[in-house]
């Protein structure tokens, strides 16, 4: 099977996301629309229902390397988040969220990443522990 080059990969994943083909609690769209490496990419999700996220809105910042997407991106929280695979500047810990370190697979795309974000969210783990407040930012 040959590979698809990043710009292909990343041209898709835009499409996909200004389309709303994704999880309709999370979304994502790059930065600047006038970023010809497409690099730079914004992600958010909304809290899951029935946890302490409900009801409130987390932004992410995403940035594809030149090696996306056999490499995995580099995410993080921009909006203030407690949760046990995230860091004290919103990095993900990848000890913690395996999928953006040691499982990464170069099917995954940004709507899988934001999506099971959304779920760790909701997991036992994570879905009660008290939040900062609400509009606070790294």
């Amino acid at each position: 099977m040959s590979k698809v080059p990043r710009s292909f990969r990343l041209l898709e994943e835009l499409e996909k996301g200004e389309k709303g083909l994704t999880d309709a609690s999370v979304s994502y769209g790059l930065v600047n629309s006038d970023d010809i490496t497409l690099t730079e990419w914004t992600g958010t999700i909304l809290g899951p229902q029935g946890t302490a996220f409900e009801h409130r809105i987390y932004s992410l910042s995403i940035i594809c390397g030149e090696n996306y997407p056999n490499s995995p991106p580099q995410v993080r929280f921009l909006t203030k988040v407690n949760m046990k695979c995230v860091g004290p500047r919103g990095e993900i810990l990848l000890n913690e969220f395996p999928m953006l370190g040691s499982q990464w697979n170069s099917s995954y795309d940004m709507s899988t990443i934001l999506t099971n974000l959304k779920k760790e969210m909701a997991s036992s783990t994570n879905r009660k522990l008290s939040q900062p407040p609400e509009g606070v930012s790294y």
